[in-house]
């Protein structure tokens, strides 16, 4: 089964921003499924969403696919790449199109079970990116009760949020796998920040944080910070709370109150810019945290041991550098000062890990600290700048060390042999990011490559660890062409489908 990115990158051209929302969106949407007792499809307009603008679209891909944990599901069978056309399908057209949600009166019957289908438009920045479809099983009968009137007039208006291109907002990837749920605990607060409906476990999980009575009518926020003895996070999920409801969304919370522990989340309700309140889910997370601590101390250890690396290789270096001063033959000189080039920036990577708990690394934070030290090293010979343009993104650990070598090898190349003793110029890193790559450019704007230059064949220290490194560990190759306007151009193509 492809993933969403794989799809994405195989049948769009979607900037690196629009897949990051699509992929937002499929994060947030098991609540809006729960809530909605319905499943949740994403689907891509074919050949590109530049034709479906244009009301040319004849085909649409399924590219992602959510159940309801709270209803029977509409499509028991994977429609994750399936296709289908604009003219059986004339909602999914007409989502895009007019950019509004489409309702169907009649249900339609798949595999033998009514469905009705609602289409959605993914707005973003003023585009429709996608349409998601919302289908309700419709052969299990449902008796409307509070929680169900709840849960679908807030799923609702948050449809219309994804419609209007205000929801998800841009931070709110992070931790959205652990968030509270619907069946966590939910309570709907009206414009004013009275709770207008809490959910029973909502209510259970405020009982064990020492309130005794009901919540429907009481305003939320001084409810809470009344049970939360830490005057900070009393603050903080007072404020969380004040927050969504003037429309502004945050990430989870966790709080503390009578030897409880509860995540908190708030999301405004704000359909079409109307203000209707917010929604607050609770999940109870007590004992979860007591087993967390089991694990704290191994964190630590991990966390240390990547520190002592550190030391080591820094201490590796120190010794290579105290070498190459003792030495007066200038080819080991330049050799030795390369190799403590290579062996700081393993350092600083594994710097980068001693404060993560994620093994992920800021490669834009690396990136940004190895090529001044290059730049530094370069003004005795030539006065060329080096300089980042875009961003490499976050990354797991074992992509980080060898893209980083790589790239401090290929800038050390650049500088080394582009320019003449004092010439002025620069070479830029650039990096952009799609569906399922990232493009590396290092451009210099000095002499180009000689015209019998082969890449294949240069026997260099250099250029044969990156082609190592290239092969082995980021599964991309190298190429080098002359740079537009002057100069050379060394590009790499590395996927992040996988990783």
């Amino acid at each position: 089964m492809s993933t969403l990115s794989e799809l994405l990158a195989a049948h769009t051209q979607l900037p690196g921003e629009a897949v990051d929302h699509l992929q937002r969106v499929v994060a947030e949407w098991q609540l809006l499924a729960d809530m909605s007792f319905a499943d949740f499809l994403l689907w891509i307009p074919l050949p590109d969403a530049d034709h479906a603008l244009a009301g040319g679209a004849t085909e649409f891909l399924c590219v992602a696919q959510a159940r309801p944990d709270t209803a029977p599901t509409a499509h028991p069978q994977d429609i994750v790449a399936a296709r289908v056309s604009a003219g059986d399908n004339p909602q999914l057209r007409r989502a895009v199109i007019e950019g509004r949600i489409c309702r169907e009166e009649d249900p339609r019957w798949h595999l033998e079970v009514p469905v009705r289908r609602e289409t959605i438009p993914v707005r973003h920045n003023g585009r429709v990116l996608a349409v998601l479809s919302r289908d309700t099983n419709l052969a299990m009968p449902r008796v409307p009760s509070p929680l169900e009137i709840a849960y679908l007039g807030s799923a609702s208006d948050l449809c219309q949020m994804i419609a209007d291109g205000t929801f998800p907002p841009a931070a709110s990837v992070a931790g959205a796998d652990t968030s509270p749920r619907a069946g966590d605990g939910l309570i709907r607060l009206d414009s004013r920040g009275l709770v207008a409906y809490a959910s029973p476990n909502a209510l259970s999980a405020y009982h064990r944080m020492g309130h005794a009575s009901d919540l429907i009518g009481l305003p939320l926020a001084e409810a809470t910070r009344k049970l939360v003895r830490d005057p900070f996070d009393a603050a903080e999920v007072v404020a969380r709370i004040e927050s969504a409801l003037a429309g502004r969304s945050s990430l989870r919370l966790e709080i503390r109150a009578r030897g409880a522990v509860m995540l908190v989340r708030a999301l405004p309700l704000r359909p079409r810019g109307d203000a209707a309140g917010a929604l607050v889910l609770v999940r109870d997370v007590t004992d979860l945290r007591r087993r967390d601590l089991a694990l704290l101390s191994k964190d630590a250890t991990i966390r240390e041991i990547h520190h002592r690396v550190k030391n080591n290789l820094q201490t590796v270096a120190a010794l290579l550098r105290l070498q190459a001063r003792r030495t007066s033959i200038p080819e080991a000189k330049q050799a030795l000062s390369e190799s403590v080039r290579r062996v700081s920036s393993i350092a600083l990577v594994h710097e980068a890990l001693a404060y993560s708990v994620a093994e992920q690394v800021d490669i834009d934070d690396l990136i940004d600290t190895v090529l001044p030290a290059i730049g530094d090293g370069a003004t005795a010979e030539v006065r060329a700048k080096v300089r980042r343009d875009g961003s490499f993104g976050t990354h797991p650990a074992a992509m980080a060390t060898p893209l980083v070598l790589v790239v401090t090898e290929l800038v050390h190349n650049a500088l080394r042999h582009a320019f003449d003793a004092g010439q002025a110029g620069e070479v830029v890193v650039s990096a952009s990011r799609s569906a399922g790559k990232i493009v590396v450019v290092i451009a210099d704007d000095g002499r180009g490559l000689p015209e019998d230059f082969d890449p294949e064949q240069a026997n260099g220290l250099g250029l044969q660890i990156v082609r190592t490194l290239l092969h082995s560990e980021l599964d991309s190759s190298l190429q080098l062409r002359p740079r537009a306007g002057g100069g050379t151009e060394a590009v790499l193509e590395l996927p992040l489908v996988g990783r």
